[in-house]
């Protein structure tokens, strides 16, 4: 399982299982990953924990000082509102850093850039400090999160799977019956030869 959601490949999937496709048989993407795995996946979690590491900082900062507290000369609340920002900046720079061929990197993108707000409000960051609401807090982060999972990846072409290095699904090929009794004749002549018997 990959980090990130993978995108849906197209395979030539016969309708009439037959197992020969005709002209008639319509492209079926693949999904590989499910509605419960894209949820997972859309969370931009290593941009997150970090997020947490500065919020504790920040946190403690606005403990100590007050609400006027100041870290170099800047209100603690500036700097919070900056590192929401920059975590949202690197949400979709973290996803493009670690995306793999096949997977939908800039779906995920947006999904992680959109999310990251969503999941500090949740925490209650510093940023977020004077606005923040426990209740709605768990209902915006709850239908976020629902919501994510619907937003699938726009499938690949073969064509376009097949240049990036993907490979497509198609259906085997029927096997042609000359070859298997070919192989069977030639079967049947390896076992026609004389073994050589112990020497007297």
């Amino acid at each position: 399982m990959g980090r990130l959601v993978r995108t849906p490949q197209q395979a030539l999937q016969p309708r009439d299982g037959s197992g020969s496709a005709t002209a008639a048989d319509a492209a079926m993407p693949i999904e590989l990953d499910d509605y419960l795995l894209r949820v997972a996946k859309y969370v931009p979690a290593e941009v997150l924990g970090f997020s947490i590491l500065i919020n504790a900082i920040l946190d403690q900062a606005l403990r100590s000082g007050g609400p006027d507290a100041m870290m170099a000369g800047v209100p603690v609340t500036t700097i919070a509102i900056a590192a929401l920002i920059l975590g949202m900046v690197m949400s979709p720079i973290y996803v493009w850093y670690v995306h793999q061929k096949g997977d939908a990197w800039v779906t995920n993108a947006w999904v992680s850039f959109f999310a990251f707000p969503f999941w500090c409000y949740a925490m209650g960051t510093v940023a977020f400090a004077d606005y923040r609401d426990g209740n709605l807090a768990a209902i915006l982060l709850a239908s976020f999160t629902a919501i994510s999972g619907l937003i699938r990846p726009v499938p690949l072409e073969p064509e376009r799977a097949e240049e990036a290095g993907e490979t497509v699904t198609r259906e085997p090929a029927p096997r042609s019956t000359r070859s298997a009794a070919t192989a069977a004749r030639r079967l049947i002549d390896v076992s026609a030869i004389p073994m050589p018997g112990p020497s007297p």
